[in-house]
């Protein structure tokens, strides 16, 4: 019984991945992510739990956030919210409480009510916990598909948007990821052997092929399938990145494939940087400030970090104090996973 009352699972339940953060006592034992089809139904759900560790079908309190509500298979963002909180509550192990960001945490039979609060607020519990050890910073999680940048001022978020269109309109979410981004989303045209061609307006390729031929792509991090659901290799990545200039891979070298990814890389880190920039800006933020970084591109936002001559701080380093095993990755990549259940 003491085992159960010391042990929280904090849960992110997402479109394309469902994360998971095992906290006993107070500290992080293990975090770990899975890919989930649940555009196909909240039963993708369940097909997913069946492959996570033992202990996420344990007996434990729950504290879950979502994104998941934004998934096609629901009618709108309330009946998401409270699709899976109903999910959430049906299934696992224990009691359950859903994360509603400015307001805290609501049992799950109240969710549909405050459905605009709990919609898509993972976010807010990852700078809630950033702040808690970090009075000012600017919270930077490059995950899959989105990153966050959410400014911490005097120990709690200072987001000047709260929803997923308030913060499109603040720069403080920027629909970009290190895994599911088509490069077409943030580039028109592209570098060729001493010309700027335009690009193919096609979806052949993604983020997650150009990061593999960088080198920088974390691994794991890749777990759903390709643009042309064909294997993730050296070269099926070049040739999917070929098509985007309306080549073949053999027209091309290694090393130009390679530099082509690299200028890809760069023209998506310009639109974060420029976001940043503005962020930073603000009077109530202190030039000292650091980015804290986490995500599975975490690597991206070192770098931008670097650009903005700002300091990075992993997460795992600001709560290092909370962690107890598992991986640093994992637990980086999980941060909002992470939050919730130290939050809880």
């Amino acid at each position: 019984m003491n085992r159960t009352r010391n042990r929280v699972i904090g849960w992110d339940l997402g479109g394309v991945h469902v994360k998971a953060a095992l906290v006993e006592d107070g500290r992080v034992v293990e975090a770990v992510q899975a890919p989930c089809r649940l555009w196909r139904g909240v039963p993708a759900l369940d097909e997913t739990l069946s492959q996570m560790p033992d202990w996420t079908r344990g007996e434990a309190h729950h504290a879950v956030t979502m994104t998941g509500e934004l998934t096609d298979c629901f009618a709108d963002r309330a009946d998401g919210v409270h699709q899976l909180s109903a999910w959430a509550a049906a299934t696992l192990a224990g009691s359950v409480r859903i994360y509603a960001g400015r307001a805290g945490f609501v049992p799950a039979e109240a969710a549909r009510g405050q459905a605009a609060d709990i919609a898509s607020a993972n976010w807010h519990a990852t700078a809630a916990l950033v702040g808690r050890h970090e009075a000012n910073a600017l919270l930077v999680d490059i995950g899959s598909t989105t990153a966050d940048l959410i400014p911490i001022v005097k120990g709690a978020p200072a987001a000047r948007g709260y929803s997923d269109a308030e913060r499109l309109e603040t720069g403080e979410l920027v629909y970009t990821g290190v895994v599911r981004t088509p490069l077409l989303a943030f580039a028109t045209h592209a570098p060729w052997r001493g010309r700027r061609t335009a690009l193919m307006a096609e979806t052949f390729a993604g983020t997650a092929d150009i990061y593999r031929l960088t080198g920088d792509l974390p691994e794991g991090a890749d777990q759903q399938h390709s643009a042309d659901l064909k294997g993730k290799s050296i070269p099926e990545s070049e040739t999917r990145l070929a098509r985007m200039v309306g080549r073949d891979r053999g027209e091309g070298s290694a090393q130009e494939w390679r530099a082509l990814a690299a200028w890809f890389a760069e023209a998506q880190l310009r639109p974060l940087h420029d976001a940043a920039a503005v962020l930073l800006s603000r009077p109530d933020l202190p030039e000292d400030a650091p980015l804290v970084v986490c995500g599975a591109g975490r690597f991206l936002a070192e770098r931008l970090a670097a650009r903005l001559g700002r300091r990075p701080l992993p997460l795992t380093a600001v709560i290092a104090g909370r962690l107890d095993g598992g991986e640093a990755a994992w637990v980086s990549t999980c941060g909002p996973a992470v939050a919730v259940g130290l939050i809880a």
